[in-house]
């Protein structure tokens, strides 16, 4: 019995050595990654830039100078919810590439089995026996050579998919510092706004005084008083729509950093500065430096990988097999020496005709790469795409702010005098009304471009992968 189970034994060994000769044999290949022509020309600009390094590389804790903001960043990248889900994403992913690696591991279980046969009198053993007890313990090993890089392929396709959803996570931060960038600055923004609508509000106030005071003197008439209140309650009602808009804006706010709504702490829009040179860096960063394009090419990887997993299955597959343990009729003698048994199996499997399933399997597979590389060039393209119309708003916006603020001159310029002018009537009431209503807007525009300065710089951070390191 030993001699048969040795024999048995080296017959395994001999096959064993033979799929890991032949483990050499891969048909998988390895990944590079394709020539994009597109990335050359990423970037549409007059300057087009010569320096690898970008303002994405700059922490978001040194881009922002606001304490409140950095504060509120922290808090929104510890308690948002997206951020929670796609830490979920990562750890299902992670999961998932543990088991391929376990791939190569082969698979073992245990039996335990007691068996009770009741025998007809008219069987074969039926007259010797009228029942039958058997107890078996045993094990069973089963083990596939990765011959063609099967496998091996797996392996790396869990491990492209884990990376992948990394970057989504990383891509969600990115995302999230800008929002709640955003959105703080569009607080700050609404925050002047309504200063300014105060301050108008008074003003106007003691104008419907000065106005009735003229009337009273017959200098205009019961028109201009009229027009006057009305402006008035123009600019009252605008206040409340300002309100409105903090508080919505407040809420929205709170929902980012994933708390109840409450009052937002803040400073003022004066007071902003972002403590970044605007860089680009090369247009080939971008495939570092943004979490959707680095999550694009690693999908590409897991299709590619797949692909090479479909294309195996066109090929022999190498299993061993072995089981062994103890059987016995008597359970006392279970565990004795005569009870024991093996058995070893090795095999090559070569698919012939299934149904076309495996040429469908690699089909399908060779198409899903495709879309893979043509979804990666898409986000490539829109990265740039987003990379230029940021640098662009910012270079307009910039340019834009100073006429504006010469606008708002003189326009109060033109309220003040029309008011002069009024009081010693040599102008008309409804210049006056046009003057204040014309400075009003001018003064919300220039602060409107203000906070669309720092959206735009906010913007270019994030198309170019800003926030998430």
């Amino acid at each position: 019995m030993k001699s048969t189970i040795n024999k048995n034994f080296s017959k395994g060994a001999l096959v064993l050595m033979l799929a890991l000769t032949l483990q050499s044999c891969f048909v998988a290949k390895d990944y590079t990654r394709p020539e994009l022509e597109e990335t050359e020309h990423l970037y549409r600009t007059d300057n087009l830039p010569q320096d690898s390094l970008s303002m994405a590389d700059v922490s978001w804790k040194d881009m922002f100078s606001d304490t409140y903001l950095k504060q509120y960043i922290e808090e929104g990248l510890q308690n948002n919810l997206d951020i929670r889900v796609a830490i979920q994403q990562i750890a299902a992913a992670e999961a998932y590439m543990k088991q391929g690696k376990a791939g190569y591991f082969p698979t073992v279980s245990a039996n335990a089995q007691v068996t009770h046969q009741e025998l007809s009198e008219n069987s074969q053993f039926g007259g010797l026996f009228s029942s039958l007890d058997q107890y078996e313990l045993s094990a069973n090993l089963s083990w596939e050579a990765d011959i063609w890089g099967k496998i091996r392929s797996n392996k790396r396709a869990g491990e492209a998919s884990y990376l992948q959803t990394v970057a989504a996570h990383q891509a969600v931060k990115t995302q999230l510092v800008s929002a709640i960038a955003s959105t703080y600055y569009q607080l700050l923004a609404l925050d002047a706004q309504l200063e300014i609508t105060n301050q108008t509000i008074a003003t106007r106030d003691s104008s419907v005084y000065t106005i009735k005071a003229l009337k009273d003197a017959g200098q205009v008439t019961q028109v201009a008083v009229d027009q006057n209140i009305a402006q008035y309650n123009n600019a009252k009602a605008l206040k409340v729509d300002l309100e409105v808009a903090i508080f919505k804006t407040e809420n929205a706010f709170n929902l980012l950093l994933g708390r109840p709504a409450e009052t937002v702490n803040r400073s003022a829009l004066t007071q902003q500065q972002l403590n970044a040179d605007i860089k680009l860096g090369v247009p080939a960063t971008l495939l570092s430096n943004r979490p959707d394009v680095i999550a694009a090419e690693y999908s590409l990887i897991n299709a590619f990988e797949l692909t090479n997993v479909a294309r195996s299955n066109f090929y022999p597959s190498l299993t061993l097999t072995a089981s062994g343990g103890f059987q016995s009729l008597e359970l006392d003698e279970l565990f004795n020496a005569n009870s024991l048994f093996a058995t070893l199996v090795g095999g090559l499997t070569q698919p012939i005709f299934n149904k076309r399933q495996i040429k469908t399997q690699h089909e399908v597979a060779v198409s899903q790469q495709e879309q893979a590389l043509l979804n990666f060039k898409k986000t490539l393209l829109t990265a740039g795409n987003e990379v230029s119309n940021a640098l662009y708003d910012y270079d307009a916006e910039t340019e834009k702010f100073e006429y504006r603020q010469n606008e708002v001159e003189a326009l109060r310029q033109a309220e003040a005098n029309s008011e002069e002018l009024l009081k010693n009537g040599y102008a008309n009431y409804l210049d006056l009304l046009t003057a204040r209503e014309s400075a009003l807007n001018a003064e919300l525009n220039v602060i409107d471009n203000k906070l669309q300065q720092l959206l735009s710089v906010v913007n270019l951070y994030e198309a170019l992968g800003g926030g998430w390191k």
